[in-house]
């Protein structure tokens, strides 16, 4: 653990050397960055509550056909006049957020490419795909099997009890599973970045897979919306292959990787 703060230590260090702005212009940078992304984040709730209706019902048909496979009634219910006007806007905030992070995320890379050597800017395009796909893939995985196989021993476990949900209950619930499936996803461009910058090490992942693996478990309880064992492995056991697959990706991008190619190259 040390080792691995004195290492970002001698990151930030070595950076620092890199020529670049003034603490006010960096300053004015990330101002500038602020607001055009809160800018996108505005226009992305727009475009969505134009959808919301849509997007509900998108949102609602895995908890009707988990109903409707019990012969429940499907209708879901509300406790207050405002609780469907506050659930659209809370559907339409998180999806204008999905919407506008494409553009969030080139305007966090345009702030932090001051700092990137000219060889490390090349990640770029990847760094925008990978973590673009690799949500959408996690919130695809969530919603198209963990939230409908979880839903389904929820009311079969409660099957004595006749279901009254509440929509806002359930839309809390749909975006914890989805949502943090979608984030845990990401665990690949959080180790390419850290490898990057020489964080991390492939070795230091690997040597450390044991305690990896416990913090993805404890991950897994902890967004795992049934406490069957089951369930929990379902969540983990995506993220233990994209754990694998980081270590790949630490590979291909940490420094010493990088000055070994490049040591091969002008040998060649």
């Amino acid at each position: 653990m040390f080792d691995m703060v004195d290492r970002a230590r001698a990151a930030v260090a070595d950076r620092a050397e890199l020529p670049g702005m003034s603490l006010l212009e960096h300053l004015e940078e990330l101002r500038s960055r602020l607001i055009r992304s809160a800018i996108s984040l505005v226009v992305g709730f727009f475009v969505a509550y134009a959808f919301h209706v849509r997007i509900f019902n998108l949102m609602q048909a895995p908890i009707v056909q988990a109903l409707k496979a019990h012969h429940l009634d499907p209708q879901l219910v509300i406790h207050n006049p405002i609780d469907g006007f506050n659930m659209y806007l809370k559907i339409s905030f998180m999806v204008g957020c999905i919407l506008a992070s494409p553009y969030i995320l080139y305007q966090v890379w345009l702030f932090i490419s001051p700092g990137l050597y000219a060889h490390e800017k090349r990640y770029v395009t990847p760094f925008m795909t990978a973590t673009v796909g690799l949500f959408l893939a996690g919130a695809y995985f969530g919603y198209r099997w963990v939230f409908p196989g979880s839903l389904g021993f929820l009311i079969d476990f409660s099957k004595q009890f006749k279901p009254l949900i509440e929509v806002n209950e359930y839309t809390d619930l749909f975006n914890t599973v989805i949502l943090g499936l979608g984030i845990t996803f990401e665990l690949p461009i959080l180790i390419m970045f850290l490898s990057l910058f020489g964080i991390v090490s492939p070795r230091f992942l690997w040597k450390n897979v044991r305690y990896a693996i416990l913090i993805i478990f404890i991950i897994a309880a902890i967004i795992t919306p049934t406490p069957d064992v089951l369930t929990m492995c379902v969540f983990a056991s995506p993220m233990l292959v994209l754990y694998l697959i980081s270590i790949g990706v630490s590979f291909l991008v940490h420094p010493a990787r990088r000055r070994a190619r490049a040591a091969a190259a002008a040998k060649s």
